[in-house]
């Protein structure tokens, strides 16, 4: 059973990637036929492009909202780790 791709893309990121770890579990299980893990596959990378497309977005937002001498100035987005 999978979704349109305009039902995939109207999912908020939590559902879409709690979508996606079920796909992943189903599909370490290995109890799936052929045609079935191939679908699984599919729906998964689509769900996978939509939730990087998300974080994109919300990246996207957070280097709108850094301030920066009373003004709002683009800045890249770095975490702890770079």
């Amino acid at each position: 059973m999978t979704e349109t791709n305009e039902q995939q893309v109207e999912q908020s990121f939590e559902q879409a990637l709690e979508r996606l770890e079920e796909i992943v579990r189903a599909m370490e299980a290995g109890d799936l036929p052929l045609e079935q893990a191939i679908a699984e596959f599919q729906e998964g990378m689509s769900l996978a492009r939509i939730c990087r497309e998300k974080l994109d977005q919300a990246e996207q937002k957070i280097q709108m909202l850094v301030q920066e001498s009373g003004q709002l100035v683009k800045k890249p987005f770095t975490t702890t780790e770079e």
